[in-house]
């Protein structure tokens, strides 16, 4: 968050709330007066000096009108003089429990994981009155085989279409799947008692998304990608941990003139600084 006009060197978070507030309040505006829906996301890159105050962010943003919430544990990459602080890792377990510690509750992600766990973390619920109250309880057996039998009918269904359409689209999935219907609504009773009826009644509910993704430093990537390349598996272990977690990458950037999708990480810490190198060859700064 350096570098900004108004607040050019900010000493703490916090400091920038007011600057959140004017950035939701824009949207807010424009819904009212123009009818345009939004939904914000707030990124924060986390490093050994603002770790400590990710909890206090998340107090804060909660109250404000953003859906997700997104923290990335910075990775050393690029140029080293950008660092400013001495370099350690910060960890996506320090990260996710201070999240938690600024929300109030243990936010479960294992049930609903995409990718290595030590890549990313994800947690989707719903605020209500203040409080965050997850969609799925991963110690319910019931919320379980919910989610199980909801992924089995609905797959990969797009959401995102005319309420008619999707409408339409339910009535046919419940169709062919007509036990997803009795899990719906039991679902939908255990979800109402957590997060209590008044609440989800009076309490301005909205769906408030927890995420972290979690890079990899440079140092470890370009060795672990390069071993891959000639199809050998790294015996370091550091190196193979990071081999681990390239082949179980959920991000992935395109190449469509090599046909094959590549790990952000390696996109970021291999790829980038040649591709940079060319870019500031052909587009030349303007004196």
């Amino acid at each position: 968050m350096l570098g900004r006009r108004g607040l050019p060197r900010p000493r703490t978070e916090a400091e920038l709330d007011e600057h959140r507030r004017r950035f939701v309040a824009m949207f807010e505006r424009l819904r009212f007066e123009r009818g345009v829906g939004f939904d914000l996301a707030h990124n924060m890159t986390v490093t050994p000096r603002n770790l400590g105050q990710v909890a206090s962010v998340v107090r804060s943003c909660a109250g404000m009108r953003f859906g997700m919430l997104s923290f990335q544990p910075a990775a050393h990459v690029g140029n080293p003089r950008r660092w400013k602080e001495d370099f350690r890792a910060v960890t996506i377990d320090a990260v996710w429990a201070e999240i938690e510690r600024g929300i109030g509750v243990r936010l479960p992600w294992a049930h609903l994981q995409m990718g290595d766990p030590r890549c990313n973390r994800s947690a989707y619920g719903v605020l209500a009155a203040g409080r965050w109250t997850p969609l799925l309880d991963d110690r319910d057996a019931r919320d379980l085989r919910a989610r199980d039998r909801f992924l089995r009918a609905f797959g990969g269904m797009d959401f995102e279409r005319p309420p008619a359409a999707l409408g339409a689209a339910l009535v046919r999935v419940a169709a062919r799947h007509p036990s997803v219907v009795p899990a719906a609504a039991g679902w939908a009773a255990r979800f109402a008692r957590r997060a209590g009826v008044r609440h989800l009644l009076t309490g301005r509910p909205r769906g408030l998304t927890f995420v972290v993704h979690a890079f990899m430093d440079a140092a470890v990537v370009k060795p672990a990608w390069e071993a891959l390349e000639r199809g050998e598996t790294a015996a370091e272990p550091e190196i193979r941990a990071a081999q681990e977690r390239l082949q179980a990458c959920s991000y992935a950037m395109a190449h469509p003139e090599e046909n094959r999708l590549v790990p952000a990480c390696v996109q970021h810490s291999v790829l980038d600084p040649e591709e940079n190198r060319v870019l500031r060859r052909v587009l030349p700064p303007r004196p």
